[in-house]
């Protein structure tokens, strides 16, 4: 069992950076690796079944919604960020975004956040290597933030409800290390992002969704998240057998798997209302950072990637050293204030 899940792990971890058609059909391939995870566990019946059919149903309508409202509201939308954007300087506009979608997105949820961040990118002429900074640094802020609430993510969701805690536990928990986590990000985007020099980087030639991308879009999160669900329940041996009952430094590192699994599914793994705030905010902040370095790490950036025809290789080359680094540099924290 355990060198079958190793197996999906390698390839899950290494055939969306190599083979094209993977990368391409990223949904379907991770909701095929959940089956064959759930079928090597043996955990693959009527009950997983019907959980991971029902799980993908708020996040898939909400996707569905947003998409239908952006396309009414996509005209007045690019008004006001082009106005923004010309009422204030170009590059703390972007701070700006950054910051706002991270801090919002606790209320509005992370993929509605990272529909938001779609138009903006798509109003923005920017050039190709400060357009994928942009959006990166976003994700990350967004994956961030999101957490801050029970309704902001499905990580935080189950979180609160493993604890058995209140709506602002999470908040008082991880907001002294999340808050000053999407003010930096905010920061480095005014510094690393640059706007082409015509029309002060601006233009309003976003193309109309139609109806039937939309509603594809919605398909594809339905599937990816579905696949998820039984990609984490496959896994579930794997985790027990070797990460529970783990130093929380060293599950702080080993959750950077989190960056191409659900941090969600590793969350209801891992915590447990027997540990203490130190241990869980350790976990929960490993799984946080981590799940922006890549593509399927968290759902939005499968939303801005998909929309914006990002490659894993290019989310990849940004996304893993601005993880890394701020990896180490919540490891550094963690040490020394717990």
């Amino acid at each position: 069992m355990i060198l079958g899940l190793t197996i999906i792990l390698i390839l899950v971890l290494f055939l969306p950076f190599t083979v094209k058609i993977v990368e391409k059909n990223l949904e379907a391939f991770l909701f095929i690796m959940g089956i064959a995870a759930a079928a090597i566990s043996h955990v693959l019946d009527g009950n997983l079944f019907i959980k991971a059919l029902e799980d993908p149903i708020h996040i898939s309508l909400a996707v569905l919604i947003a998409g239908l409202l952006f396309r009414w509201l996509q005209t007045p939308m690019e008004k006001g960020i082009l106005g923004m954007s010309k009422a204030i300087p170009f590059r703390l506009f972007l701070a700006l975004v950054v910051i706002i979608l991270g801090f919002i997105s606790s209320i509005i949820t992370a993929i509605i956040a990272a529909i938001v961040l779609v138009v903006v990118v798509s109003v923005l002429r920017l050039d190709r290597k400060s357009e994928l900074r942009l959006v990166v640094l976003a994700c990350f802020s967004i994956g961030l933030g999101a957490a801050l609430t029970p309704i902001g993510e499905p990580l935080s969701t189950i979180a609160i409800s493993k604890l058995n805690e209140d709506f602002f536990y999470l908040i008082r928990l991880i907001g002294v290390d999340v808050i000053p986590a999407v003010l930096l990000f905010g920061i480095l985007t005014a510094f690393l992002v640059n706007p082409k020099e015509e029309d002060q980087g601006l233009t309003a030639a976003l193309e109309t969704e139609s109806y039937m991308e939309i509603i594809i879009r919605a398909f594809k999160i339905y599937l990816f998240v579905m696949g998820l669900t039984l990609l984490g329940a496959g896994f579930e041996p794997f985790i027990e057998k070797y990460l529970l009952g783990l130093s929380p430094l060293l599950l702080y590192w080993i959750n950077m798997i989190s960056a191409v699994l659900d941090n969600a599914t590793l969350a209801a793994a891992e915590i447990s209302p027997a540990m203490d705030e130190p241990t869980i905010k350790a976990i929960l902040l490993g799984l946080l950072i981590s799940g922006g370095m890549l593509i399927p790490g968290n759902i939005p950036n499968i939303i801005a990637a998909g929309k914006l025809n990002i490659t894993s290789k290019e989310w990849a080359r940004f996304g893993v050293p601005v993880g890394l680094i701020a990896m180490v540099v919540y490891f550094i924290v963690i040490i020394i204030f717990g």
